[in-house]
């Protein structure tokens, strides 16, 4: 009865969690469309998104999309309503901007902005393009934007040690944190650069200008796994918040749990050191189990002492001890029950 009390949500938070929701869904919505590297088809894919809302009667216009010259994301462009760009006259040259009075003053239900970091050219109304997203969500207007994993912020000095550049341009993590949703958009650093070659990225021109600089297979693959990685940080935090939101105690199989089994060798406890890490990296569980084989002949004394001392290395674990005739099948059951 004790425990099934302990289990019990909590009923104060569980009225601030609703309250919580409540203000998230009265609020305009943020999606952004997340991905690697430029040109693996994160505009692309919000423009599929909002044909299909368009075509169910939604109200989906564009702000402002960069096709880049690409035939088929123009195509696409070309069966939704645009809103047209603000001309920003800069020492002679015409530059194209988003116009941020018309967005606002139309009000679309949806509006697509692409190149979250984008800096806008002088004279507008903000320096940043993720500052006039956060005027059209205070507005009212749902957001569906697109940005990439060397933009974020936080990420600055772990991209300059990848791609030897400083990235310039960066969107705040308190942004990327107040979207509601981020779809990951993510293709193989091989068919990224063949997409390239096939001038599909950029136009043919300067394609291999940017191989050389930035569309290495090298930074491809470290920009993904920071892209992965960073999707999952942001799946793993919405599964602990619904879970804390429906006062679930008891955690779902959705991670990786990791056994170490050890006995009495001198490098038992830097196994289990090494499986810490490893654990903690994957927000993972992990358990340390030592099997005693029946009828084997009893541990000697320097060899229990070495034991011992491997389980209170692993204090923090779900230590198991059992003799058994079948090692690896009690291994596998101890680990699927902790």
């Amino acid at each position: 009865m004790d425990r099934d009390r302990d289990n019990r949500p909590d009923p104060d938070a569980l009225l601030a969690s609703v309250k919580a929701e409540e203000t998230r869904a009265a609020r305009a919505r943020l999606k952004i469309f997340f991905g690697a590297a430029p040109g693996v088809g994160k505009t692309y894919a919000m423009l599929q998104e909002a044909g299909r809302s368009r075509a169910d009667g939604d109200d989906v216009v564009i702000g402002i999309v960069e096709s880049h010259g690409r035939p088929e994301t123009e195509e696409l462009v070309a069966g939704l309503p645009v809103i047209p760009r603000r001309v920003i006259d800069h020492r002679g040259v015409p530059l194209t901007e988003l116009d941020l009075d018309a967005a606002l003053a139309r009000k679309p239900a949806r509006i697509l902005i692409d190149e979250l970091a984008h800096t806008n050219a002088p004279g507008s109304k903000h320096v940043k393009r993720w500052q006039d997203v956060l005027e059209l969500l205070d507005a009212g207007i749902d957001v569906h934007t697109t940005v990439n994993v060397q933009h974020i912020e936080s990420l600055s000095d772990v991209i300059q040690q990848i791609i030897g550049i400083r990235v310039r341009e960066t969107v705040p993590d308190v942004l990327i944190e107040r979207a509601d949703e981020i779809e990951l958009v993510d293709i193989s650093p091989d068919e990224l650069l063949e997409r390239l070659a096939e001038g599909k990225v950029y136009v043919p021109e300067q394609a291999q200008r940017a191989v050389q600089n930035f569309f290495q297979k090298g930074n491809l693959l470290a920009l993904r796994e920071l892209a992965l990685r960073r999707t999952a940080a942001r799946v793993d935090a919405e599964v602990l918040a619904y879970r804390k939101q429906h006062g679930i105690s008891s955690p779902w199989p959705t991670a990786d749990r990791i056994l170490v089994c050890v006995g009495p060798s001198p490098g038992s406890e830097r196994l289990i050191r090494a499986t810490k890490r490893i654990a903690e990296g994957l927000h993972a569980s992990w358990a340390a189990a030592h099997v005693e084989l029946l009828g084997a002949p009893p541990l000697g004394d320097k060899d229990r002492e070495r034991l011992e001392a491997a389980r209170a290395t692993s204090r923090g674990s779900s230590p198991a001890s059992r003799p058994t005739r079948a090692g690896a099948t009690w291994c596998a059951a101890a680990c699927s029950t902790r």
